[in-house]
Parts: C-alpha cells; structure tokens; sequence
C-alpha cells in the first residue's frame, strides 16, 4: 500500500455501482476531451475516414442538455468529452495567473495563484488520432489525476504516448497508473526529476453550498492556464456518459442500462448520430453542476473553490441540441465536475491497486413513474425489477416490486440516481434506504457488495 499522498479529509461516501437501470429520464453527458479534425456535435467530433493522423480533444455533450466530457476541446467538436482532440496550437507561456495590478486582485485572481501550478495539461497520442485534457497534480511522487477518456482517447485505445506539460512549460512523459471507467477517472504518473512540484490543496466537496463560488482551470482547446469562474449550480446532480473503456477489455463494467426512454443522447466525439446504448455501456455519475465556463479540453482539470482548493475534476458538458446537427463545441453554462471526495478515493484505489472498489447493490432497476404510475416524464423513486440470489439487496430484505426513495440519506426519483449512488458507495459500507412496497414506508440496512464479487 502506497501512502495517502493528500492530507486527510472528510469524505462523502457516494454510493457505488452495480445496478441496470432501465426506462430512465436523466441527462447523459459528453467527454470534454477533444479530437483533431472531428466536425461534431455537442463538441463531439466526427471520426475522419481512415484519415491522417488526427490530433483531437473529444467533448461529450448533454444535447439539450446533454452533457459533455471536458477532457478536450477540439475545435468543431459539438459538445462532446471534454478532451480535446483538436487542440490548439499551446501557447508557450512561462509562469501561470499573470497579475499586473496587485491593488484590484480578488478572490477569483487569488484562487487561480494558488491552484493552476498544480493544474497539468495532458497531451495523448495514439497510432491514428491524438488529443489533450487537463489534469490535477496529487503528490510530489508525480502521480496526476484525470479522466479516462483523457488517457483512453474516449476508449480508442489502452496504450498511448502520454505527455504532461506542467504550468510553467516543463513537458515530461507520463505513464498509466490506473484507469477506472466507472468513474471516468484515472492516475497517471510523470518523472519528477529536477522538477519544482506543487501538488493540489483538496477540499471537502461535502461541505459545498449552492452559489457558492466555483472555478474551472484546465487547457480547453489546448488553451493552456485557462481560468474560468461561476457559481455551484446543483449539488444533486445524476448524468449518463457513455463509459471511455477500451474494448475488448478482459473487465466490463457493470453499468448497462436497459431501455432508455430519456431526451438527452449522449455520443461520443467519434459516434456521432449513434445511440451510446447500441455502441457501448454507459455509466451514471453524480456531479456537482457550475456554470464557470468549460470546454473540451477541460476534461481531468481542477474546479476549485474561492480558496484555491480542488473541490472537483471536470468531466462534461451539455449542449443544448440533441440533433446532431451541430458542428460548434462550446460552453452554454452547463458543466460538471466529478467531487473530490468521491475521486480522491478512486484515485488512492488506483495509487495502491492498480484498480478500483465500487459498490454493488444486487438488482436490477428502473424509474417508478410519479403521480401514481401516470407521469411519462417524472420518477419518484427506483423501481426494482430483479434481485440476486445473496445479494446486498436479497440479504437486506429487499423485495422485488418495492421502489426505492433514497439512498444513504440522498433523495432518489430515477433509476441513474440509485445506480451512481451505489456505484460511489465503498463496498462494505453500511447504508440505510428507504423504499416504498405497497403504500408503506419502510426502512432497511444495507450492507453495499463489492461489484468485483459478480455473485453479488
């Protein structure tokens, strides 16, 4: 076991994976990362035929709301992952927040000073398309947290070229420590050798209010050092983005989702006009939701809070047309950003492990319509279709029929919500849920599985 390279603090213990959805009426997002070359929509970008090498940043989009990963920001990628897979040419600059009159500084100037030294950007290579994303670095050992449609290019391959050029222009190589698709995060590690380190200060993403300020640093577009502010939007936010595993993996994440009967359409930069559901699984993820202005190439990078403390890693986007039809990647004031409790877990995981836990409930779900079963567009709760024999639910005493209201103390009105909250959940980890069956309210312990036992 690696030692903790962060400081202690007070974690949320997100529910973990492990359930199958289905009929559910919840965003889906967009990879912020960004590709060369890719005419997308919601920043994803369309995939050349058999082109040249292309350098690119996917960017997932949510389609009218459709949320986009911000791991790129290639340029005509619609929203897609915030990686950008079209970067643009990086600005060369020595130094990072450039403050030329110290009498206006305020508390947006101060948080940036503090924060974009330990903010990399991360160029990725592979033998047919390149992009970037951003990253957070964690400790002096040189091990950095992003995305994994960063390190994976949007689940194009498991072995690129990883380069990481820190804020003041140093480049060095990087290699994979880890990569988790269920939570679309990963570890990388670069040579430290000679270099001046400054790892991320991390806050505590449970203690965040609504309006509370919010600040986005990453390299969208390839736009190293790039500072971004807004406000905490949402703090009880579900959305769906298609899962950056590469396939043919040994491994499949647990994250199939049935039918899906949701307006949002999330595609990858290189899929667009396809159904995710039709071309790869899809993961749920509760985010935290800001309008500080993200883009491709975001994807992996720091939203801090006004003191300059990571308080989460920015992972998609929405647009607002689910058509397909547009080739224009962009902020619209709708970004997400993966808590930092929730990652620091996953990323300490893939530091001592290579791999990491998630929580596994032992049934299949859905959304239980409101207004008495008759709403086409509303839930009120997780409906469970299907029990495991010896599950966390099965031993609990959850019965099939029975609609699940909340979770672990979090309120749950579609069936995404209870399997993000599962999935954050380390296993083990007892929780109470309340359920509705037959009329009646009733509570129940549960002791979450560990979704590497499939048994459970």
């Amino acid at each position: 076991m690696s030692q903790n390279p962060w400081e202690q603090q007070n974690q949320q213990n997100f529910p973990a994976q492990g359930e199958h959805p289905a009929n559910q009426n919840y965003p889906q997002g967009d990879y912020l990362y960004s590709q060369q070359n890719q005419g997308a929509f919601y920043g994803q970008p369309q995939p050349e035929q058999p082109a040249p090498k292309r350098k690119g940043t996917g960017a997932l989009v949510l389609t009218t709301a459709v949320i986009a990963a911000l791991v790129g920001g290639g340029v005509g990628a619609g929203v897609t992952a915030l990686a950008d897979q079209n970067p643009a040419p990086s600005s060369t600059v020595s130094g990072t927040t450039i403050v030329n009159n110290t009498d206006s500084v305020n508390e947006i100037t101060a948080a940036a000073e503090k924060a974009t030294p330990s903010v990399a950007t991360i160029g990725v290579n592979g033998s047919a398309a390149s992009g970037s994303g951003s990253g957070i670095i964690l400790d002096s050992d040189g091990h950095i947290l992003t995305n994994t449609h960063v390190v994976t290019m949007d689940g194009q391959t498991n072995n690129a070229s990883i380069e990481v050029q820190m804020s003041d222009g140093t480049v060095r190589k990087a290699d994979v420590v880890g990569t988790d698709p269920t939570s679309d995060l990963a570890v990388i590690k670069m040579d430290t050798a000679g270099l001046n380190i400054t790892p991320a200060t991390l806050g505590d993403s449970s203690k965040l209010n609504v309006g509370d300020v919010s600040v986005a640093i990453g390299a969208p577009l390839g736009l190293q050092n790039t500072v971004t502010d807004g406000i905490i939007s949402s703090l009880s936010r579900t959305i769906e983005v298609a899962s950056s595993e590469v396939p043919n993996d040994s491994e499949q994440s647990d994250n199939s989702l049935g039918s899906q009967d949701s307006p949002f359409e999330f595609q990858m930069p290189d899929q667009q006009g396809q159904s995710p559901s039709g071309t790869r699984n899809t993961v749920s993820l509760n985010v935290i939701q800001t309008d500080a202005a993200v883009n491709p190439g975001n994807s992996g990078g720091a939203l801090v809070n006004s003191k300059g403390e990571v308080i989460g890693v920015n992972v998609a986007i929405a647009s607002a047309d689910s058509s397909g039809a547009s080739s224009e990647a962009g902020n619209i004031g709708l970004g997400f950003a993966i808590p930092i409790n929730y990652a620091q877990r996953i990323a300490q995981d893939l530091i001592d492990n290579g791999e990491a836990s998630h929580g596994l409930l032992g049934a299949t779900v859905s959304t239980s319509p409101a207004n008495d079963d008759q709403s086409q567009t509303f839930g009120d709760g997780a409906l469970i279709q299907e029990i495991s024999n010896g599950g966390a639910a099965d031993e609990a005493g959850i019965r099939r029929g029975d609609v699940i209201t909340e979770f672990n103390g979090k309120k749950i009105a579609e069936a995404g919500q209870l399997t993000a909250a599962v999935r954050e959940t380390e296993p083990g980890t007892e929780v109470t849920v309340k359920l509705n069956r037959n009329g009646s309210m009733e509570e129940k312990q549960v002791t979450i599985g560990d979704s590497a036992n499939s048994s459970n």
